[in-house]
């Protein structure tokens, strides 16, 4: 995403916030120390000594209990917070872990931050399980040092799941609101909030810029979301008390309670109608696999089951219905375990649940049965390390491959991850009662390490489902800012049938960036930024006669799609006017179809000539857009 993109003086206007400063960061209470290199060639120093209460779940897992003093609990989470807020390219990673139980309380609530590579969770089966009275909260990080550059479009990479807020302390302008603002990466997940939630950081500074959240299988409560700068946002099978602002793409799926129908044209920052992209329901979805502690205090792993045209929370009437793994079903990856020891344990049957940590892959990981699950704690970070895939399946039903990162390495990949697919499996009930899903998985080429590859994403899997999945080519960190620094060719190649994808971002790729070639496809929110350091317009042609390439590109073959809520973006820095024809490019046939489509210029030089195909206003530097397409064709 843009690091500093451009936002009309109305967004600022719209949102008609002011409220004091926001409470200094908390500061660190020192358990320990150790030195860890980032990958970007920096070192951070490590003020969190290693968990002792993880013990299966690996060193940098941390379980609370109710039954812990609480100026322990917040010592421990004040530490963790002071290393990785800051620490957006650094190798630690940790998961917090609460069992089941009330947290604080209004007298003397729990209050902390989160920062990157950081997973927060309940463990209970569900939300209300585990109460947290205080604010779980990510803020604005200020550049200048006289908060006059704030902003959170890089809180990345951190996670927040499957427990209740009770919003209390905090004072001033932070007071008794849960404040989650981020952009990509950072998922809100089987979250119940009682009180204030906002989705920007509006007290620490200006201009409070956020861009691109996702919140799936959650409730709010006592009070309207803020979503105020958010730029995008996708929100499913929520229940909402209210949804406040919108700038360029807000687009909600089976949430009651979310606004109505609004996509106009030239929408939200330019004075038009909120630009809200409503479904009733969303088509198919399958919750991300969580683990929790049974009755018995063991651990287990839950698999929710799949549902179809669904509206509300999982768990609104009950349980998520389901089914639980116990934990002995799982083989435990340390960063000490190798891929040979992880493929033997596939090929025994077992599921992996990834400890935080980088790991090294030399070699590709084979996930071969059905109904496989592969869940990351904290963020695990998957790294190539001679050119190979990192991980491929076959194709078979059921796989799950969740909360991971993939990064690629330093010898150009094929891709990063390969889901195998067969022609003739869509609509088979043993695919679309138990499909395939991607749950918060997300590609990096460069920005912690300097790598390559030709499709950092490949789902040839048939009725898979893509649920919260960010490919970035990266526009800052190691090996970013030049053309032939971090090679990329796309970020996504979708081939399988029936493929279901909620809040897909791929953002910077160096040709084709997401191509979707699978028959009966959907997508619900899409935002994407072409590259920002193309050196000339010879060097980034789709063809001799068509300047760019569509960030969404569908071949002619394709007769069935349909797509919703999907924005493109511009910003070309190296002062050259780059010119990109078209921002999608589709077949022209009646089963192809679009719903609620924009660009927008954010900043530099060129620009994008038109929408879809040729149909849309262009956007440049003297109109920058929202350029509209509420339909086509």
């Amino acid at each position: 995403m843009a690091r500093l993109p451009r936002l009309l003086a109305a967004v600022a206007a719209a949102v008609g916030l002011a409220c004091t400063p926001a409470l200094a960061p908390a500061a660190s209470a020192s358990t320990g120390s150790a030195t860890a290199s980032t990958a970007a060639g920096s070192s951070t120093s490590s003020t969190v000594a290693p968990s002792t209460t993880g013990g299966a779940l690996g060193p940098n897992v941390y379980v609370f209990s109710p039954s812990m003093a609480q100026s322990t609990i917040q010592a421990t989470l004040d530490a963790i917070a002071a290393q990785q807020v800051p620490n957006q390219f650094g190798t630690e990673r940790y998961a917090l872990l609460f069992e089941p139980g009330t947290y604080g309380s209004t007298a003397d609530p729990l209050v902390f931050q989160v920062g990157y590579y950081t997973s927060v969770a309940g463990l209970g089966q569900n939300p209300s399980d585990t109460t947290i009275v205080g604010q779980v909260d990510t803020f604005n990080q200020c550049t200048d040092g006289v908060q006059t550059q704030c902003y959170a479009l890089e809180n990345f990479w951190r996670s927040l799941s499957n427990l209740s807020i009770t919003a209390a302390g905090g004072s001033g302008c932070t007071a008794n609101t849960e404040f989650w603002a981020v952009s990509q990466a950072a998922p809100m997940r089987r979250v119940e909030v009682d009180g204030n939630v906002t989705l920007m950081d509006y007290c620490d500074g200006s201009p409070d810029y956020a861009s691109g959240g996702f919140i799936a299988d959650s409730s709010f409560t006592g009070g309207t979301v803020v979503n105020g700068s958010q730029q995008q946002y996708i929100t499913r099978n929520s229940d909402l008390d209210g949804w406040s602002n919108g700038v360029w793409n807000q687009v909600f799926c089976g949430d009651p309670g979310a606004p109505a129908q609004s996509f106009a044209s030239n929408s939200g920052d330019s004075g038009g109608p909120a630009p809200y992209t409503t479904l009733a329901t969303c088509p198919t979805t399958r919750e991300e696999p969580y683990l929790y502690t049974d009755s018995a205090g063991n651990y287990q792993v839950f698999v929710p089951s799949v549902q179809t045209n669904s509206s509300g929370p999982s768990w609104a009437n009950g349980s998520t219905p389901g089914y639980s793994l116990p934990l002995s079903k799982f083989f435990i990856v340390l960063q000490s375990t190798t891929v040979a020891q992880i493929n033997a344990a596939l090929l025994r049957g077992k599921d992996l649940l990834y400890t935080p940590g980088v790991y090294d892959v030399p070699s590709t990981i084979h996930v071969l049965w059905p109904d496989t699950k592969i869940v990351g704690l904290g963020f695990p970070t998957l790294i190539p390390t001679y050119g190979n895939v990192t991980m491929d399946t076959t194709p078979v039903p059921g796989i799950n491959i969740s909360g991971l990162i993939f990064d690629a390495g330093p010898i150009t990949s094929p891709a990063l991850l390969d889901l195998s697919g067969l022609p003739g499996l869509a609509g088979l009930k043993a695919y679309t009662s138990d499909p395939t899903s991607i749950d918060d998985v997300f590609f990096r080429v460069g920005g912690a390490t300097a790598g390559s590859v030709k499709t950092a994403f490949v789902d040839d899997a048939s009725d898979s489902i893509i649920d919260d999945v960010w490919s970035w080519r990266a526009d800052h960190g190691a090996g970013a800012g030049t053309w032939t620094g971090d090679t990329a060719d796309t970020g996504a190649r979708i081939g399988g049938d029936d493929v279901t994808a909620y809040g897909l971002a791929v953002e910077h790729y160096q040709k084709y960036e997401t191509v979707w070639t699978g028959q009966h496809g959907t997508v619900i929110f899409f935002q994407n930024e072409n590259p920002y350091e193309v050196p000339d317009q010879a060097a980034w042609m789709a063809s001799p006669t068509q300047d760019g390439y569509p960030a969404f590109y569908i071949p002619r073959n394709v007769t069935s799609f349909q797509g919703y809520g999907m924005g493109i973006y511009s910003y070309f820095d190296q002062g050259v006017p780059i010119e990109n024809a078209m921002a999608f490019q589709v077949p022209d046939s009646p089963g192809v179809q679009f719903h609620d489509l924009l660009t927008v210029f954010l900043n530099g030089s060129g620009g994008i000539q038109s929408v879809i195909n040729g149909t849309g206003a262009a956007v440049s530097s003297t109109f920058g857009g929202p350029s509209d397409v509420v339909s086509y064709p």
